[in-house]
């Protein structure tokens, strides 16, 4: 597909009971027909929480929903054959697939073992005590229901360098496990917050160790053989070596039939930090482009004071668009979440507007975004709150937008602080198109299309304005949009 567009197809609170794999069979046709190229689908793998896990709290990675573990066959999504079945369904309506890769912690070890363990302060974690103590943890995962079935691997102390739980002495905290691969130190090649960001939560994966990093690699290699995924997105980097996902990333590309899309979650708002890690990876993989999100965020939530001409400043796809996946919201932004910060309703057509017509980066949209969803949690003031994320109407047309109109020389008119534009050129067999947005009053641009357009009508494909817009014998037109809102201005013929 030519302009790629990419579906995270799940969101933290989707309903359990095994309904989300026949519901991406069931919407395949549609999403391809619609310009969907790929679809990023939740982790497929049994986590420590069994039906109920979103898939972060990862327990066997070799369990599709196959094996009667922590309480269930099915993962949340469905059984195995559910997955295999929505995978061939979105495949054979050219929908790609990315799998979610959780590589950095396990949870829900089978059994106990001691160890010895230095402690830790969680908010510097480069004061490590001298003292060592002896203890258990929870770090063994021997897979007894699996019984060896496509792995024998057995994961044991030696596989990490940290938890948060001890017993015998029993203590919540931080605490750096003592063997043969640790060293002195946490890895090198992660974030620096608090120190050292290689600690992130459970049984804290050390990719030191050798016999680690070959099973991660063989893991990867069975997943494309079980499943003919086309990407892979990767979860938490900032607390993985750099270096490691290099050198997996390699193996991957280098064993696969057809270029992998590789997309990884670096969460940092500071763009310098995320230039940082592409350059480690020498431009192996993508990155999500935190910082737009959080200007389309804080933009959302400003209104008409926000000055719009600055909307891609200190961003991924302002800095390097061949590597930003561009995004208005994910599982981790939608409201009661660790990381949130949502953006409002009326001004998520603007900003998928921003990320699905313009040249520079791969936009994702996110799935209640596109189908709603409806859920309640907890918030951080200990009181439950109801939540209703709307269907944004004009989506799915920005969507079909995309593959449609996105297309020739980009010429931007970012010069006002509420209303900016711009236009697409098209190329000799495709059509372009003018897009104008504004945060405050109903905003207009004049816009030089050139003389191949002299005396063209323009129509709004989003049907927010009835106008026409007539271009004179120059090619410039007035084209203009409603307070609050975004024209997407197309040839009337």
């Amino acid at each position: 597909m030519q302009n790629p567009t990419l579906l995270q197809f799940f969101h933290w609170y989707y309903p359990d009971g095994g309904k989300l794999w026949p519901e991406a069979a069931e919407r395949a046709a549609w999403l391809g027909e619609i310009g969907i190229s790929a679809v990023w689908l939740p982790p497929a793998y049994k986590g420590e929480s069994g039906g109920y896990s979103v898939g972060y709290d990862t327990y066997d990675l070799f369990d599709l929903g196959e094996f009667d573990q922590k309480g269930s066959q099915a993962t949340k999504y469905g059984d195995k054959a559910q997955l295999l079945n929505a995978v061939d369904k979105l495949r054979q309506h050219n929908v790609g697939v990315i799998m979610d890769v959780v590589l950095n912690h396990k949870m829900g070890a089978d059994e106990k073992e001691t160890m010895a363990v230095n402690r830790v302060n969680p908010d510097n974690r480069e004061e490590i005590s001298s003292e060592e103590i002896v203890a258990e943890a929870w770090t063994k995962f021997s897979f007894p229901v699996r019984d060896g079935q496509y792995s024998k691997f057995v994961w044991d102390y030696k596989c990490f360098n940290g938890v948060d739980h001890i017993e015998n002495p029993d203590e919540n905290g931080l605490f750096k496990i003592v063997n043969d691969y640790t060293g002195d130190g946490w890895n090198d090649q992660v974030d620096g917050e608090l120190g050292n960001f290689d600690y992130l939560m459970g049984a804290n994966i050390d990719f030191r160790n050798t016999a680690v990093t070959e099973e991660l690699k063989y893991w990867a290699r069975w997943m494309m053989e079980q499943l003919p995924c086309t990407g892979f997105r990767l979860d938490a980097v900032k607390h993985i070596p750099a270096w490691f996902y290099k050198e997996w990333i390699d193996h991957i590309q280098d064993v696969a039939q057809d270029p992998m899309f590789i997309v990884a979650e670096y969460w940092s708002h500071d763009t310098d930090t995320l230039m940082n890690y592409i350059h480690q990876v020498e431009g192996k993989t993508m990155l999500f482009d935190a910082p737009l999100q959080m200007n389309f965020h804080q933009a959302s939530k400003s209104g008409s004071s926000y000055d719009m001409s600055t909307i891609f400043d200190n961003t991924l796809v302002e800095r390097d668009p061949f590597h930003a996946v561009t995004i208005v919201a994910n599982h981790d932004t939608q409201p009661l979440q660790s990381l949130e910060a949502p953006v409002e309703p009326w001004f998520k057509p603007l900003a998928y507007a921003l990320i699905l017509l313009r040249e520079q980066g791969v936009p994702t949209v996110f799935y209640p975004d596109l189908f709603g969803a409806s859920y309640g949690d907890e918030g951080s003031d200990g009181e439950t709150h109801q939540v209703e994320m709307p269907v944004i109407p004009e989506l799915e047309a920005l969507i079909r937008a995309r593959q449609q109109y996105a297309h020739g020389v980009q010429t931007n008119y970012f010069d006002h602080p509420n209303c900016v534009a711009f236009s697409r050129s098209g190329t000799a067999e495709q059509p372009g198109c003018v897009v104008v947005l504004s945060n405050g009053d109903e905003g207009e641009k004049t816009v030089a299309l050139g003389d191949g357009f002299a005396n063209t009508q323009w129509r709004d494909y989003l049907g927010h304005r009835d106008d026409l817009v007539q271009c004179d014998e120059a090619g410039n037109g007035q084209f203009r949009c409603n307070g609050g809102s975004v024209s997407v201005w197309v040839k009337a013929d």
